[in-house]
């Protein structure tokens, strides 16, 4: 049975809904009212304040500390400076991808890890011979991601730190409220915001000191069902959802390489060894043979078939989940694994696994969409992710409230 977070307490006095799901173990908030427009209106123009506290977390310390994270990740661990964070994968032997988090330097020989996943063994197995001590740190740090237009101006309110020299990807460290805090430029919405790292303990502290300094910000708590619309607006993948961690997978269809996933940009195939490095050296020569890439779907065409079967034209109330095919001349080429009607691009936009030949951006394939337990193909075309991507998201300094 889940258990509450750190902040179970605030989030439970908050949640009109009563509408919780389980993540890892712990009742996570899906909707705080019972519709999540409110919220996902939050992330995209005020503030929103997300309980990440479930996320796996990792210490790592120690002599080889870095020697440690360059075996496991795609990327190369030697060119962190202490106080950068790099989004990265880490894979097995075969180049599938485990799981995915980012890797924090917090010091010349400390880092937080965070994941999706449970991965203390295989850390611990690939630790050996090396000097370095790896602690689950999960239950011992709580974690809010607050993300939006005025997140820099709640912060500004509530944080000791420098927070406009703060940069994208970069952490450094403060107080709120007095408690001693990490805060990340980072975040799994795909626009200005940061996640606060503190003390499990503490955690109510922070986030009361954010509530109740931020009602010039229009700060709402938000839910996984709006979390899940940005991300997938942001081309940000989901596990379990939109690839299989290979431990996990109990198919090889359900493996991915991190070149499958559209993640080139993060594997540093001629660095010094690491897991999967061979594989992966392969996979690069030959290319994937598939890829994981944006789909716009035609509204209008769906609206026609809407009309035609005698009903008004209803856009998904929430993000899906559910695998539906796509095809090409009659063929399927692929699957579409999350689906979302965007509000702030007013359109239909989905991430799908097809086949390298289809993955080019401009192709147009067709989805499967069913109305009334009817199913229709409509055209789609393949575009570039992200979907949506604000310059506030990167700026340094962030731009103030007034000018958002």
């Amino acid at each position: 049975m889940p258990i509450g977070t750190a902040l179970h307490s605030r989030t439970l006095a908050l949640c009109k809904s009563l509408n919780y799901r389980e993540w890892s173990g712990f009742f996570s908030v899906s909707a705080y009212e019972t519709h999540h427009e409110h919220e996902y209106a939050a992330v995209r123009t005020s503030a929103a304040l997300i309980d990440i506290s479930p996320l796996y977390k990792y210490l790592v310390t120690g002599k080889e500390a870095t020697a440690f994270v360059d075996r496991l990740i795609t990327r190369d661990a030697t060119k962190l400076a202490v106080g950068q964070v790099a989004y990265t994968t880490w894979c097995d032997e075969d180049g599938k991808v485990i799981d995915d988090g980012t890797v924090s330097r917090l010091g010349e020989e400390q880092y937080r890890w965070t994941a999706a996943d449970p991965n203390l063994r295989w850390f611990q197995q690939n630790a050996r011979g090396l000097d370095v001590t790896i602690c689950d740190v999960s239950e011992q740090v709580g974690a809010l991601a607050l993300q939006g237009p005025t997140s820099t101006d709640v912060l500004r309110q509530v944080a000791d730190l420098d927070v406009d020299a703060l940069r994208y990807f970069r952490v450094t460290s403060g107080t709120i409220q007095g408690v001693q805090v990490d805060v990340s430029r980072t975040g799994y919405t795909g626009d200005l915001g940061y996640e606060i790292w503190m003390p499990w303990q503490d955690a109510g502290k922070v986030w009361d000191a954010l509530v109740d300094r931020s009602q010039d910000f229009i700060l709402r708590p938000a839910g996984m069902l709006a979390l899940d619309v940005v991300r997938i607006e942001a081309g940000l993948l989901l596990t379990d959802v939109d690839f299989f961690g290979s431990r996990k997978a109990l198919i090889p269809s359900q493996r991915y390489s991190p070149f499958e996933m559209g993640l080139d940009r993060l594997v540093g195939v001629n660095k010094a060894p690491f897991v999967g490095q061979s594989a992966l050296q392969g996979e690069r020569r030959t290319g994937p043979p598939r890829r994981i890439v944006g789909l716009e779907i035609d509204w209008p065409a769906i609206e026609v078939l809407f009309e035609a079967a005698g009903l008004p034209p209803q856009p998904p109330i929430v993000a899906s989940r559910e695998a539906v095919p796509v095809y090409k001349t009659g063929q399927q080429i692929g699957k579409a694994t999350s689906m979302t009607w965007s509000p702030v691009l007013k359109k239909l936009i989905a991430l799908a696994t097809v086949s390298r030949d289809y993955a080019a951006p401009g192709n147009r394939i067709q989805i499967e969409f069913t109305i009334e337990a009817v199913r229709h193909k409509v055209e789609a075309a393949v575009v570039e992710t992200p979907f949506f991507s604000p310059s506030r998201k990167t700026a340094t300094p962030p731009p103030a409230a007034s000018s958002v």
